[in-house]
């Protein structure tokens, strides 16, 4: 296991932030123009000169993602021109990076508000690599962006650290991001933050009550494990985080499709979101008191596998029916939320790869999110739309409530309709929530399907910088 990968959650962001940034103190640096084809035209009519002619030259439009280095009169580069499109890209600037010589670089004024919002992260979105098992990674430096003097540069270096870190940890093969190596990386934020972390493993999740997060994970080499984390005052609000971690996702007994199976070692994506949420709130000391609560597990096929059809019991009490191992990661779930939900904390989230119907109902870049609680949908919505990190709203609709009915069981855990998945996943989970007003279910994809800037294909953050500016604007 490369002890690289999990010595401290912090390792995980591969270049200091000095690497990248520069803090305004008034120093020249090259101009990026982000220009969309409207504020491209409006530009031109009062340009003259080589730069009018080299436009015209090379044909440059303003298309999103087009980029044009303009050269001085002695050669070297002066500005650079940055695409947006009719509808600019909060995160246009990621693409810039890779393409630019070493030097200092400051964004134009007249950029748009969201580009100029998100042009930080954008660019340390831009510097993302995943290098860990490349016997050649990069090694010559980044141009570096300048940061406006009233940026709060701990903020930004807390959320770049944040969104790298679940790319890592999401990125990292099972053989080496195993329920152990999650242990050890929980440890590690334990130690940074001189936070307190139980440790539940293999037999003893049924002497504390954590029967089927074991069943899920009994048939693996690795151990199943409840990773629970505390930190803050006692008497602080409550704020609890909740991780599906299956390491791996095989799909149990009834085996996933190679072409289904090949990503999943994201299915531990909740785990990797929810570790890198705590560690932000930790490093911004909120005032709270948090609770992050992992269920490290890998879902393998062995002779202790659990059945379809099999009755499992649950910390609840409830006699839950297995419709589908392939549906385990609810299970994992649902013991973790019973035991959060007896605290009834002032706000629980679960972050977890639930379903694949809710990439039917919203693609694999938009977070379905569920909840009883209106102002916490409502606030939700505002903080991912500030945030520019996708999430809706989607019903915990009462009448599907009836597709979880067992004949021999409290509960069957997969709806009998193959119909409206996502929200039949949430209604499950909800059984497991009784005392607790403000809880939220986010059903990730954890994963970005298709190259963007700033967002390569691999593991992704979702709902992470939402969730945290709703925290942040709530508490802080």
């Amino acid at each position: 296991m490369p002890s690289a990968l999990i010595s401290s959650i912090r390792d995980v962001f591969p270049a200091e932030p000095g690497a990248i940034y520069l803090q305004d103190k008034g120093k020249p640096a090259r101009l990026i123009r982000a220009l969309t084809p409207d504020t491209l035209a409006a530009w031109r009519e009062n340009l003259v000169g080589p730069h009018l002619t080299w436009m015209e030259t090379t044909h440059f439009a303003a298309a999103a993602g087009e980029v044009l280095l303009l050269p001085n009169s002695a050669g070297d580069l002066e500005a650079v021109l940055l695409g947006l499109g009719a509808k600019p890209d909060p995160f246009a600037l990621a693409a810039l990076p890779t393409q630019l010589p070493e030097g200092a670089y400051r964004l134009d004024d007249s950029a748009p508000e969201a580009v100029k919002d998100m042009a930080p992260l954008a660019w340390a979105m831009g510097c993302y690599r995943y290098e860990a098992y490349k016997n050649r990674p990069r090694d010559s430096a980044w141009p570096q962006f300048v940061l406006s003097k009233t940026c709060d540069r701990a903020r930004v270096d807390r959320l770049n650290r944040a969104v790298y870190s679940t790319r890592h940890l999401i990125n990292t093969p099972a053989a080496d991001m195993g329920p152990e190596a999650l242990e050890q990386v929980m440890q590690a934020l334990a130690k940074r933050h001189k936070a307190k972390l139980n440790v539940i493993s293999g037999d003893s999740l049924l002497d504390e009550n954590y029967p089927m997060i074991h069943a899920v994970g009994r048939a693996a080499v690795e151990a199943p494990r409840v990773l629970d984390l505390t930190w803050g005052e006692a008497d602080a609000p409550k704020v609890t985080l909740v991780g599906k971690g299956v390491c791996f996702d095989t799909g149990g007994l009834n085996l996933k499709p190679g072409s289904y199976m090949d990503i999943m070692k994201k299915d531990m994506g909740g785990a990797a979101i929810s570790i890198a949420l705590a560690d932000a709130l930790m490093d911004a000391g909120l005032p709270i008191r948090l609770r992050l609560m992992v269920g490290a597990v890998e879902n393998a096929i062995g002779p202790d596998a659990f059945r379809p059809g099999d009755v499992l019991a649950s910390r609840k009490g409830l006699a839950v029916e297995i419709g589908n191992t392939d549906a385990e990661g609810r299970l994992v779930l649902a013991d973790m939320l019973c035991e959060a939900d007896s605290e009834t904390p002032d706000v629980l989230i679960d972050f977890a790869t639930l379903t694949g119907a809710a990439r039917v109902a919203m693609g694999p870049e938009v977070v379905p999110f569920y909840t009883h609680d209106d102002s916490l949908a409502e606030a939700m919505q505002h903080a991912a739309s500030q945030a520019h990190d996708p999430m809706w709203r989607m019903p915990l609709w009462a009448g599907y409530d009836g597709w979880l009915d067992s004949q021999i069981g409290d509960v069957n855990h997969i709806g009998s309709s193959p119909m409206g998945g996502s929200i039949t996943a949430a209604l499950f989970l909800a059984r497991f929530v009784e005392q607790t007003e403000t809880w939220m279910h986010c059903d990730v994809y954890a994963w970005s399907l298709r190259a963007r800037a700033g967002r390569p294909v691999g593991g992704e953050a979702q709902a992470l910088r939402a969730v945290y500016t709703y925290l942040e604007q709530r508490f802080a």
